[in-house]
């Protein structure tokens, strides 16, 4: 296992324990039918900041995009627990896993690791219902994931992986909708 994926659940960990502190506790998402606690917004967009200014750099393509109007646009509450799901869990499984060893070199690994870690947090709180009645919203908003997907595997992975790591101020801006204060 390399060390950047061994950091990871150390610093999720440091990270929940941190947001069990009285008075350090963020505001609340509210995705539709799903709720995310103790999450502190303009700590994201810091750490998003730090690190797109070197990510920025890297990103050639300036005229494609991957999380297109389509994808996050007019978006139900309802859909939004599981649009929300399927970005966060593509953005830590894909996008962050494979991106650690080029952050590592920029010396910009903290602010990384903040976002990466509030992903895992929002991740682990949201829980889309189960509910028969729901699939109908759970399968649009599976289509709209399924765009940012194929607009993904359509570049050279490199290319893919900067380009959705300069967007993910695109997803806060789209998250931001969702935060309660």
């Amino acid at each position: 296992m390399s060390w950047g994926l061994q950091i990871l659940p150390c610093l999720s960990l440091i990270l929940l324990l941190w947001n069990q502190v009285p008075g350090l506790q963020g505001q609340e998402f509210r995705f539709g039918p799903c709720h995310v606690t103790r999450v502190v917004l303009p700590e994201l967009w810091e750490a998003f900041w730090t690190v797109k200014n070197t990510v920025q750099t890297q990103d050639d393509i300036t005229s494609v995009r991957l999380l297109k109007p389509q994808v996050l646009q007019n978006v139900s509450d309802a859909e939004s627990c599981y649009l929300a799901q399927s970005l966060l869990k593509f953005y830590l499984n894909t996008v962050f896993k494979n991106y650690h060893s080029k952050i590592a070199k920029f010396k910009v690994l903290r602010s990384f690791s903040t976002l990466a870690n509030n992903f895992i947090v929002i991740m682990s709180q949201l829980q889309p219902s189960k509910d028969n009645s729901m699939l109908p919203i759970s399968e649009s908003a599976h289509q709209r994931f399924l765009l940012f997907r194929r607009a993904f595997k359509q570049l050279d992975i490199e290319v893919a992986l900067v380009k959705a790591f300069g967007e993910v101020d695109i997803l806060l801006t789209w998250m931001q909708k969702f935060y309660q204060l």
